[in-house]
């Protein structure tokens, strides 16, 4: 019998395209045909935005669809999250344009190794960051998000002992927030963590009253140079709503191209990552092309499965966070 992780990663074949067709017209026109919806994350590329029918945070993308009549969710993002939008809406097909995008922080801690981990703490609650796997969230009491993490923590008893995965950066930055001591998985994002203090420094001191907008994964480094620190949402309404002109963006360089597109008067810099690599954008994320958007909804595969079993429990711990974020407005 296959894994979860098994079936979810077996790979399709390539297909020829006819370089003539205008993708973006036949996606349309597969999508009405199929009563499909597409969601893109802010991290994809450009093309895959713009004809996309909603953009967003993962959980916030699963959730639309679940609202909307779509018989087919295609989720262009990475694994776990087409994994939460099946979650979220077990009865619709959920495809995912490349089955190998995966993703670093959620592959950081394989869910037999966070077991062993979870039988050292039995007294613990287990909050897990919604960038994990189905199986992770099956194993959760609760599920948050980087912007409603800090108040689910501050929800709960200061007593309660809490074990916090799988991002120790998030976690590490809850911890300082709300003063409680998380024990913490170790996990990270790998585009996180390369941001450079030393040439975002530099950036700073060419442009004076330049704010930096960083997201809570990256490293404490970078978070205590940031101006404002939120999740992609919260960046970009940031900036949106902010008098000032110019930003350096300390998350996955996709969110820039809606920021630029909200704010077109305004500059934008990615910030940069040590040595000279592109490493500030996620390989997973841009494994998805319009072309293999294409062809997913063309041939109804790779399709995301996640075992019954599974769904019964993870959508509890996401049940919880929705529940207290409604209570406290979160």
């Amino acid at each position: 019998m296959d894994t979860l992780a098994e079936i979810n990663t077996k790979g399709f074949a390539e297909e020829f395209i006819d370089p003539t067709l205008d993708l973006f017209e036949e996606i349309e026109k597969l999508k009405k045909e199929k009563n499909a919806v597409i969601l893109a994350h802010y991290y994809q590329e450009p093309d895959i935005q713009d004809i996309a029918d909603y953009i967003g945070d993962s959980l916030g993308l699963s959730q639309q669809a679940a609202k909307t009549d779509a018989d087919i969710i295609v989720f262009a993002g990475v694994h776990f999250m087409a994994e939460t939008a099946k979650i979220l809406s077990p009865a619709k097909k959920v495809l995912l344009p490349d089955i190998k995008a995966g993703c670093s922080l959620a592959d950081s801690c394989p869910p037999h190794l966070f077991n062993k981990f979870k039988e050292k703490y039995p007294d613990h609650l287990v909050i897990t960051y919604v960038n994990c796997t189905a199986e992770l969230k099956a194993m959760s009491d609760i599920v948050c998000t980087s912007s409603n993490a800090v108040g689910i923590v501050e929800s709960l008893p200061k007593e309660q002992k809490i074990i916090f995965g799988p991002d120790k950066n998030l976690g590490a930055y809850v911890a300082k927030k709300t003063g409680r001591d998380l024990v913490l998985w170790n996990g990270a994002c790998m585009v996180h963590e390369i941001f450079s203090r030393e040439k975002i420094t530099k950036m700073k001191e060419r442009h004076p009253g330049v704010k930096l907008l960083a997201h809570p994964e990256c490293e404490e480094a970078i978070l205590q140079m940031a101006d404002y620190i939120g999740s992609t949402t919260g960046i970009l309404n940031f900036a949106t709503k902010s008098t000032d002109q110019e930003f350096i963006v300390a998350t996955e360089a996709g969110i820039l191209h809606q920021m630029q597109k909200d704010n077109p008067q305004k500059k934008f810099f990615p910030a940069p990552p040590e040595g000279n690599c592109a490493c500030n954008d996620c390989p997973h994320m841009k494994r998805n092309t319009l072309e293999k958007l294409y062809l997913c909804l063309k041939n109804g595969l790779p399709e995301i499965f996640v075992p019954q079993h599974i769904i019964e429990k993870a959508v509890l711990p996401i049940e919880r966070m929705l529940e207290i974020s409604a209570k406290l407005g979160l």
